[in-house]
């Protein structure tokens, strides 16, 4: 039975100080459901025997069958303490890896969260990840040991050494904390030197500004976990047992007689008890004594489920007497020994009042959010809060002040859009009927059967079942009649939209300030808005309505349709939500895409984009069984982009459909999806398209026998010739040492270009920097074409100079001298990791903005020819010569732009125009033949003012055959780039993911065997202390990763399983084109070298893929042919 109602949920929504909005993370598999189970069960959703089994918040098909969670999910709690009640928004979320977006839209709406941890895997790799998360949102953690009951039935751990892992694990996740703590501090510092006042009254280490005085005198105990502080709960989720050492300090201090806050302070921690001096000391350990902890709980608990497993009944009826319990029959005599485990302990140490009564104590109320968090939601991008307009500052009193009076700007965020069955919707289920109701329908149904009996025994016995068939279903066509004609319309059913589409969008959000009201209008900001923007194009104080409004890019104006408060499965209808709630809404899916910011007032800036850890990476093309579906798979995509927060949609150049997720498990949930949800049509999906990059890098030392290049003579040398005569066609020059020279194909230009490696280091720069130079890119062309930009922000002009020094940094030697400053552009989109340097003296441009790039006449001159250089080294970026994927690390060095050809042809161009309007001038009509005559007297080639000026006048026929100059510029560099590279050791790149695998030592070797069988590298691999459970870390190419997750369970019975996640890219070190010269590669390759070559294996596959010319024999090994005869 459900112990609240709607009226009381709304009662404690409006009583802001006492609603904790909290999110449940861990690892995978670490008991979140489990534990938010028992806390539903608390409030009678579901039965306590159910808790643990059902999964309530598990409300997918799939989610219930892999036992994983797959979406953030959220529900409303009541728990009432003394004579406090609270209202507490619990969200439960995923564990895996694949599903960390999912973990960063509940961290954004929530104000604390509780830590989940295995008590017998301990940290986990997505446990570090989801506390950093946490820790980036500011929100405060407290922490959950869970599964204790693994520690005495599965390791058999004695009460002392559970003890010292319970410790151990505590110990650990503190560093972690620590390192985060250490990192921010420095990171302030560096920030705020000159400040040394430290606030006391704030929290989250806002004090902390000043390191001089070290980490020593910081108080930064309340960042800890800690139990004798009380953030900390030890628990068994299944068993339905936890506990604080709170509990036990109420309960020992009468029994002992000595004070609670003494027993608080030393319950925990290395204290024994002199039972006779009723002393607690130090432990010494000399004497043998056990630890309080050990002494006073731990044992107790041991003996319990010693007492049950053992089926010791006297015991148990003794420990239930003295706990002063009371066991139904049904239970003590269950022959599982789990089930009486859990009716003794679910009473004795309720796992629902030990969590919430900390989660009520410890985590902050809606109204304690730091200045420091709300000041971070404000500023996107690089801005700082100072620099963001006044309009704009005023709305932080506002968080801070979280009102709900009518002045308060009502401030939503929406941190994901999630479908759900339109008929799932509170407006759409069928209401109960009233009694009259039910009387009427009794009466009519009686009616129909009077008259279904008097027509069978009028008729022929062989009609009336066709004839009381069509009785039966007449009346549900008739059925509005009378009375149930306002049933009927009392429930409004949106027909059409459920015809088009049975999935409806609801907004998970939450209200910051203000008060959220059905049916009121709100500004719907992007993420890409600027208040900024919206001032300059309205004047202050403005009064129109906002219907009237001047069109501001990325804002929308909508109305809140439908307000709900989101139960697990069920959703049910509010008219108003007060500020601080969690809530759903419906009808924003025209409006919001995945995450945006509805404020009331159009000053406020949208929230800071939510930060995934999960990179989305592997790709599949889906299509349609039928083609003639299409337009269903294209609108079944768009609705799975809305749903999901993490998922990517694109459409290739090809024209196919691309669906880009974070993992195989991912890809699978979301097919599943486009499957039967959202396009309900049968697709085929390709192979995973897997990434790769390409690149060059120095020239090797040692061939493949490693004997020094240049020591041994060549053989004939059958393969290479080939191979260098083939990549460099007539009419380009090569210089020794790879410089290319190209002329365009009119003749009147003249380009030459070389191509390095960038260091490892600058490449990673440019990779983290991407969005920096992308605002960069955008200052520099606003500038270009003379807008009047305001001032550079000082924060990002600092950022653009660091940046700036680093490269300077990485980029020393000789042959880098004054590289930096002669940045001409970053490729492919003007964001990538690749380099374009302009070293001609004739045209200087540079990609930093302010002085460094300074606009003479010469410049403007030659501004749209330098773009068209650009346009090609962007294009020679996009996609490599080796297999059209984009490039990586590469340094284009433009060494001489020659036009000396194309200016004569220029000022030429300008005699004869002279001429011809002269010529116009004396004889009218004639001008068209001497015009044309003059200009077919000309060489072919016209340059492209030229060109302009023909075809305004009309002169169709005189246009250059090459095509304008500008497009002749933009292919010249293309192929200038990509010969550029040819002429070095080109490599390929691959994706990497980092994977974790918990494995028993037994298995390990067939863990190994899976792991190198698939290229995959061990990096490091260390046994967890007090189990018999390794950790090893390694990196595996994505190409490899598929079917890997399953290959490793299905080899180790289970026992293991893998967490991968994108980690970086790595050179693969074979050279795609190599064949044997020397003698020595003869000898050990053979002449045909028919060895595996991977990173020719991997280019060959893409080529295929995209279309493009494979090199490889039809027959392989031709040496004897056999005919379908048996050979006698």
């Amino acid at each position: 039975m459900v112990l609240n109602s709607l009226d009381k949920m709304i009662q404690l929504q409006k009583n802001t100080a006492n609603i904790r909005n909290i999110c449940v993370l861990a690892h995978v598999d670490h008991g979140k459901t489990t534990l938010a189970d028992c806390l539903i069960s608390s409030n009678g959703i579901i039965s306590s025997r159910l808790a643990g089994k059902l999964r309530y918040m598990d409300s997918r098909e799939d989610e219930q069958i892999r036992g994983i969670t797959m979406k953030s999910s959220a529900i409303s709690l009541h728990y009432a303490t003394g004579n406090e009640e609270y209202l507490i928004n619990l969200i439960d979320s995923p564990g895996h890896v694949d599903f960390s977006s999912e973990v960063s839209t509940a961290v954004r709406i929530c104000d604390g969260c509780i830590i989940v941890v295995d008590a017998v895997e301990g940290i986990c790799p997505q446990t570090q990840a989801v506390l950093r998360q946490a820790w980036l949102e500011n929100i405060r953690p407290v922490l959950v040991i869970n599964k204790i009951d693994r520690l005495i039935v599965e390791l058999k751990f004695t009460p002392q050494e559970a003890y010292s892992h319970l410790k151990n694990i505590l110990e650990q996740i503190n560093a972690l904390t620590g390192t985060l703590f250490t990192s921010k501090v420095l990171e302030e510092r560096a920030e705020r030197e000159t400040e040394s006042q430290v606030n006391l009254n704030s929290e989250q280490g806002e004090q902390v500004y000043d390191w001089s005085t070290g980490l020593e005198d910081t108080d930064d105990s309340h960042l800890y976990f800690s139990p004798e502080q009380g953030n900390v709960v030890f628990t068994s989720a299944i068993d339905g047992w936890g506990f604080g050492i709170e509990h036990f300090a109420k309960i020992y201090s009468q029994k002992i007689g000595i004070k609670k806050e003494v027993l608080l302070k030393t319950l925990w921690g290395d204290y024994y008890i002199n039972m006779k001096a009723k002393k607690i000391m130090k432990v010494d350990q000399a004497k043998g004594k056990k630890p309080l902890f050990v002494q006073l709980i731990l044992e107790n608990i041991w003996s319990l489920y010693d007492a049950v497993l053992k089926r010791d009944k006297e015991k148990i009826d003794k420990i239930v007497t003295s706990l002063g319990l009371k066991i139904g029959a049904r239970e003590a005599r269950h022959s599982d020994p789990k089930v009486q485990i859990n009716a003794i302990c679910s009473q004795w140490l309720p796992i629902s009042h030990a969590v919430l009564a900390m989660v009520c104590q410890k985590l902050p109320s809606p109204l304690d959010i730091t200045a420091e968090r709300v000041e971070k939601l404000m500023c996107t991008g690089s801005q700082t809060f100072d620099s963001l307009p006044p309009e704009t500052q005023a709305l932080k009193a506002a968080f801070m002040k979280c009102g709900s009076e009518d002045t308060a700007p009502v401030i939503i965020f929406v941190s994901k859009m999630f479908a759900i069955d339109a008929k799932a919707l509170p407006q759409n289920k069928p209401r109960p009927l009233t009694q009259e109701e039910i009387a009427q329908r009794r009466e009519r149904a009686r009616q129909r059967h009077a008259e279904k009996l008097a027509a069978a025994q009028a008729q022929v016995p062989l009609e009336p079942t066709q004839d009381g068939r069509a009785l039966d279903t007449s009346p549900k066509g008739e059925e509005p009649r009378g009375d149930e004609q306002q049933v009927e319309s009392m429930t409004p059913k949106p027909v059409p939209q459920e015809e088009n589409n049975q999935e409806s969008f609801v907004a998970f959000a939450r209200v910051f300030s203000g008060v959220a009201q059905r049916g009121k209008k709100i500004f719907v900001l992007g993420p890409k808005y600027s208040p900024v923007e919206f001032l300059k194009r309205v004047p202050l104080g403005f009064s129109a309505p906002p219907d009237d409004l001047p069109p501001v890019p990325h804002m929308a104006y909508c109305t809140l349709e439908n307000l709900y408060l989101l139960m697990g499965r069920e959703l049910e209808e509010l008219e108003e939500v007060p500020p601080g709630n969690v809530l759903g809404i419906g009808g924003l899916q025209d409006f919001v895409l995945k995450s945006a910011t509805l404020c009331s007032l159009p000053s406020c800036p949208p929230f800071i984009p939510l930060n995934f850890e999960a990179t989305p990476i592997v790709r599949v093309a889906v299509e349609p069984k039928h083609p003639s579906e299409m337009p269903q798979l294209v609108k079944g995509m768009k609705l799975l982009n809305q749903a999901d927060p993490c998922v990517q949609i694109l459409i290739q150049e090809t024209g196919e459909h691309v669906l880009v997720t974070a993992g195989e498990v991912h890809l699978q949930r979301c097919l599943d999806d486009l499957k039967e949800r959202f396009a309900k049509i049968h697709i085929s999906v390709s192979e995973p398209i897997i990434p790769f990059r390409e690149t060059i890098t120095k020239p090797p030392k040692v061939d493949m026998v490693n004997e020094e290049i240049g020591k041994q003579q060549k053989v004939a040398v059958i393969h290479q010739t080939k191979e260098d005569q083939s990549k460099v066609p007539e009419g380009v020059q090569v210089d020794s040492d790879g410089l290319i020279t190209m002329t365009t194909p009119n003749k009147l230009a003249m380009l030459s270009v070389r191509a390095m490696p960038l260091p490892e280091e600058v490449t990673q720069i440019l990779e983290e920097n991407s969005d920096l130079i992308r605002s960069m890119e955008q200052l520099t062309s606003s500038l270009n074409e003379g807008k009047d930009t305001q001032m550079i922000n000082q924060k990002t002009q600092e950022k653009i100079l660091e940046f700036k020094g680093k490269l300077e940094h990485h980029l020393t030697g000789r042959k880098w001298r004054n590289t930096v400053d002669q940045i001409w552009s970053f490729g492919p989109r003007k964001c990538g990791p690749n380099i374009l340097v302009n070293k001609s003296e004739d045209f200087q441009n540079s990609v930093w903005p302010g002085p460094a790039g300074k606009a003479s006449k010469e410049a403007s001159r030659y501004r749209d020819l330098g773009n068209s250089i650009v346009s090609g080294f962007q294009l020679a970026t996009l996609s490599g010569p080796m297999c059209e994927e984009p490039l990586m690390g590469v340094c284009f060095v433009l060494e001489k732009w020659d036009l000396s050809k194309f200016e004569e042809q220029e000022t030429s161009d300008k005699q004869n125009q002279e001429q011809s309007d002269l010529v116009k001038g004396g004889q009218g009509e004639v001008k068209t033949y001497s015009g044309r005559d003059e200009n077919q007297e000309q060489q072919d080639d016209c340059p492209e003012p030229f060109e302009k000026r023909t075809a305004q006048k009309g002169d169709s026929p005189l246009t250059d055959c090459y095509g304008p100059f500008s497009g002749q510029l933009i292919a010249t560099m293309k192929e200038a780039c990509r010969y550029a590279l040819q002429v070095k050791p080109q490599r390929l790149m691959a994706a990497m993911y980092t994977c974790d695998i918990m494995a028993t030592g037994d298995v390990l070797g067939r863990v190994y065997a899976v792991l190198s069988k698939r290229e995959g590298r061990v990096l490091q691999e260390e046994m967890k202390e007090g189990t018999d459970m390794f950790i090893i870390k390694a990196v595996l190419p994505v190409a490899e990763s598929f079917g890997f997750a399953d290959e490793i369970r299905k080899r180790t019975s289970g026992l293991a399983s893998p967490q991968l996640v994108f980690s970086h890219w790595e050179i693969i070190p074979s050279d795609p084109f190599w064949v044997p010269t020397t003698e020595e590669e003869y000898l050990h390759f053979g002449e045909k070298a028919d060895c595996e070559n991977q990173a020719r294996k991997y280019m060959n596959a893409v080529r295929k893929r995209k279309g493009l010319y494979v090199e490889e024999k039809i027959v392989e090994h031709a040496e004897k042919q056999r005919t379908l005869s048996k050979n006698k």
